[in-house]
């Protein structure tokens, strides 16, 4: 083993982050203790729900402390270990990334095949993403055979998910919203009936054309303009499931937007917003799915890959700015 490096919070964001806002730290590679493991990491992942976290308010999680590490989602394989059931060479998932070597409790930790999938994919097609696209859509919104469903950011990581999910479950329609005319055309290939780019126009013009017979699910990765137009097309008893509100993360002012919420009265409109924590009884059904889904080559998943740990934070302000297609990595 030599060094470790740690990305840490060196200090809390105004508005957009910037690369000031993080550190790199040389420390030790940690010894385990009873019950512990020593991880390599491989690669871990950057979400857009760590933006919250580096402010420091009460939330549904703690904030990032300052001159720590940051964490989140990582894969990666075992040097030592002091716990049993777990041995060098095991490649397990955690949740202690932006390090090079994470000392994991083993009771957070889960062992997963790289024989059945490139390890990565336990970050995204068959880990937390996957399972936050299939729950939202599946149990919070309800999604019947039939149905349209209209997603926002959909060329990301969840929101590709969603979109495969909801045709493979048989929805009669699905749009998709994107950032960019590739991302557009991307979400064409993977399925989408229709998709735009919401900077050509109006969210609520393109989502019009896009779906004239009105969404019966919207699942909102976006916030702003776009749940306001999907409120505005949904359809009597639609749902929406509130998976996040990028739109508004970086914001310094509260949104100007949705103006039309009283819509959900008339329309007996239900919007719910949920964490995939909520929606662990899920984990093995949705496994077995989605394995079967890209076993039969059904389903299809991008990865934006930056390498380094050096490179986190500019991975993490390249997926805010929506540079990523699918999900976005550091691979260590």
């Amino acid at each position: 083993m030599t060094a470790n490096r740690e990305i840490h919070l060196a200090s809390r964001p105004q508005g957009w982050p910037t690369a000031d806002n993080f550190r790199l730290v040389e420390t030790e590679v940690p010894t385990p203790g009873p019950g512990q493991l020593v991880v390599r990491n491989r690669f871990m992942s950057v979400d857009p729900y760590m933006r919250g976290r580096m402010n420091d308010v009460k939330s549904y999680v703690p904030p990032f402390a300052l001159d720590a590490p940051l964490d989140g989602g990582a894969v990666g394989e075992v040097v030592a270990s002091e716990a049993e059931g777990f041995g060098p060479g095991d490649v397990v998932l955690h949740g202690l990334g932006w390090r090079e070597y994470a000392l994991v409790e083993a009771k957070g930790a889960r062992k997963v095949d790289p024989d059945l999938a490139p390890v990565s994919a336990y970050l995204s097609v068959l880990g937390m993403t996957g399972l936050t696209a299939y729950a939202g859509l599946l149990d919070v919104a309800a999604m019947k055979p039939g149905e349209t469903v209209f997603v926002s950011g959909a060329a990301g990581a969840v929101g590709s998910m969603v979109g495969q999910i909801a045709k493979l479950r048989g929805a009669a329609r699905v749009v998709g919203s994107a950032g960019s005319a590739a991302k557009v055309e991307r979400l064409r290939a993977l399925g989408f009936d229709a998709a735009f780019d919401y900077h050509d126009g109006p969210v609520r013009d393109q989502l019009r054309a896009a779906a004239p017979d009105g969404v019966d699910v919207y699942f909102d990765n976006v916030g702003g303009e776009h749940l306001e137009a999907a409120i505005g097309a949904m359809n009597l008893h639609g749902r929406a499931a509130v998976c996040g509100m990028i739109a508004q993360y970086n914001a310094t002012e509260p949104p100007a937007a949705p103006r039309n919420l009283a819509l959900l009265i008339g329309k007996r409109l239900t919007l719910r917003g949920f964490l995939v924590g909520d929606h662990g009884h899920l984990r093995e059904q949705f496994v077995q799915e989605m394995a079967g889904w890209l076993r039969d080559g059904r389903i299809s998943y991008d990865e934006t890959v930056v390498d380094g740990i050096e490179r986190a934070p500019e991975a993490f302000l390249g997926m805010l700015r929506g540079e990523n297609l699918g999900k976005m990595l550091v691979r260590l």
